[in-house]
């Protein structure tokens, strides 16, 4: 199905939520929907997005699914990152960390209850007032991990993909899969360095190949390339590396991300640092 955004103020407190309206043609479709209803009862976490209310409203031979959700004012990642852009700037690495480490926290949540993201890019992540992330459509969200005994499996789990995962921020290991490998929550790192990469250069590594009509499937094989920079701590540059690795055995988990960035946070005002 579609969906479409609509901006809705309540009766009763005058708040400002956002209503997204899930168009559902067929019973598979409503399953989608009522899919990503129960994912968001999973988690009560400040870094994704709540879900206030919900129901179904039948539109003669067809249904839409409506969400209510908090309506956050800062619009999300993308649009700031575009408009730092137009701007010939870039974002600064204290707010690159800052922002960061909210969706690791995030992401923490969804991994500790055994489930994975599976779509994770700068227009699925809303900043608030503050600049704290808040990840949104969870309508790909399913269980982290994903054995893959056969053939016919390994198809169905590409074709998934395929419809589900963004193209530009999709795990390698999930434009061809084997049919015998086990696909676990590692896809969201992969996604995630493709975020921070967006974040420090004003688009993801493979925006620019999908838009010419270059094939993304055959970018992701090769080792990611980063542009040389000063902007950046080497530190910071190397935890960007570490996520994009093609194995995804190799990848860190959550955890080990979490683990990088508390190193690179800035230190409290005050205390003298050095950077190695």
């Amino acid at each position: 199905g579609f969906s479409y955004v609509d901006l809705v103020e309540g009766l009763r407190d005058g708040r400002f939520y956002a209503l997204k309206r899930i168009l559902c043609h067929d019973k598979e479709d409503r399953q989608a929907a009522l899919h990503e209803v129960e994912m968001h009862g999973l988690f009560d976490h400040p870094n994704i997005l709540r879900l206030v209310a919900h129901c179904m409203v039948e539109k003669g031979a067809k249904h839409e699914a409506w969400l209510l959700l908090p309506y956050v004012k800062g619009g999300t990642l993308w649009r700031e990152v575009e408009a730092l852009r137009e701007k010939g700037t870039f974002m600064p690495e204290q707010r690159i960390l800052l922002i960061l480490h909210g969706i690791c926290h995030g992401l923490q949540a969804i991994h500790s209850k055994g489930y994975a993201h599976r779509d994770l890019k700068p227009t699925n992540v809303l900043l608030d007032e503050d600049d704290r992330p808040v990840l949104m459509d969870l309508g790909s969200m399913n269980h982290a991990r994903i054995e893959v005994n056969s053939s016919q499996k390994a198809m169905a789990v590409q074709d998934w993909a395929a419809q589900r995962c963004t193209i530009s921020y999709r795990a390698p290991e999930l434009f061809t899969v084997p049919s015998q490998c086990v696909i676990d929550e590692r896809t969201d790192i992969w996604s995630l360095g493709c975020v921070l990469y967006c974040m420090m250069f004003g688009e993801g590594p493979y925006d620019a190949i999908f838009q010419k009509g270059d094939s993304v499937a055959l970018a992701v094989q090769n080792p990611i390339v980063v542009p040389p920079t000063t902007r950046y701590s080497a530190a910071l540059q190397h935890l960007l590396s570490s996520m994009m690795t093609l194995n995804p055995q190799e990848r860190p988990s959550i955890n080990d991300v979490l683990h990088q960035l508390e190193g690179l946070q800035p230190a409290p005002a005050g205390q003298d640092t050095t950077q190695i």
